[in-house]
């Protein structure tokens, strides 16, 4: 059995967005080279059989795209890509025909561009997805990961109350995702928070509360919980730098250098284990999974 689920590997801590919900890295902006990607899938290939293309940063921003999706194919890796999709059109041909692809997550909560764009962002994405469908096996997810759950507990009152809200956003590309799939009823209601449903032949929407990034200047909890980072999954970034979870943006619980050492090592690495073994005992050891509030969404009781 392998190690991990899933792998995250950073191919770009770049992006082309400044969403206030994801703040930009500190670290020194990278670009992963081809021979530095296929030394981590050689040296991850025992571990996974998966690789998330995700931590900060675009990865269609990256030139090397496709080459990155071949290597995968070439070791028997398969790979989900978290994208904000503005660069869906420019880079389709980067993604069309690649066997390893196994799912492109749209991250549409994303995209805060003029009102005249938006309608043509989620049908250039809309039009590109079915490209990703005919051309390879891949799954589609389309995310709305922006709720709000005062504003939910307001707006539920508001529809019970026979009330209309003015549409945001989201109401409109759900909208546009109902009429363009054939969905009856409200996609709003049909997908539950923190729940996907399926909406087409390998077409999912998940909908989900934001959550803030962790960072060590968020005040510290108790530190009760428990995280699956370092059991089911564990990130790389730009530079090699391997971290328990992908949601460690700045590399503050640095576990060692891919390049340097083996993953086996680091994994087994004392603070490594002490991570694990803190989870085991429902308790964060690091500082920055005492300042993590998305760690209480998967403690265990």
């Amino acid at each position: 059995m392998k190690s991990f689920k899933k792998i995250y590997i950073e191919i770009t801590n770049v992006c082309n967005l400044s969403c206030s919900f994801c703040p930009r890295t500190k670290r020194d902006m990278a670009f992963m080279s081809e021979r530095s990607f296929e030394e981590i899938i050689q040296k991850i290939n025992p571990h996974t059989d998966y690789v998330c293309f995700h931590v900060k940063g675009e990865p269609l921003l990256h030139p090397k795209l496709g080459a990155f999706l071949d290597i995968c194919n070439n070791y028997g890796i398969k790979v989900n890509i978290t994208t904000n999709g503005t660069l869906i059109t420019k880079v389709l041909k980067e993604l069309a025909g690649k066997d390893a692809l196994r799912q492109v997550n749209f991250s549409l909560h994303s995209f805060g561009g003029r009102e005249e764009e938006k309608e043509k962002y989620l049908q250039d994405i809309l039009w590109a997805s079915e490209e990703l469908l005919r051309t390879t096996k891949t799954n589609i997810s389309y995310r709305f990961w922006n709720l709000d759950q005062e504003a939910d507990q307001g707006l539920a009152e508001e529809e019970e109350s026979g009330e209309n809200s003015e549409m945001d956003d989201t109401g409109k590309y759900l909208k546009i995702l109902e009429e363009a799939y054939g969905i009856e009823g409200s996609l709003k209601h049909l997908a539950a928070p923190g729940r996907g449903i399926k909406i087409a032949d390998r077409v999912y929407i998940s909908r989900d509360y934001q959550f803030t990034w962790p960072s060590l200047t968020e005040e510290e909890d108790e530190g009760k919980g428990f995280c699956y980072g370092l059991r089911s999954h564990a990130g790389i970034l730009a530079d090699g730098t391997v971290i328990p979870c992908c949601l460690d943006g700045e590399g503050a619980i640095s576990l060692g250098n891919i390049y340097e050492k083996s993953l086996e090592d680091i994994i087994n690495s004392p603070r490594a284990k002490a991570i694990h073994s803190g989870f085991s005992n429902r308790k964060a050891v690091e500082e920055l999974c005492r300042k993590c509030g998305y760690r209480k969404k998967f403690s265990l009781s």
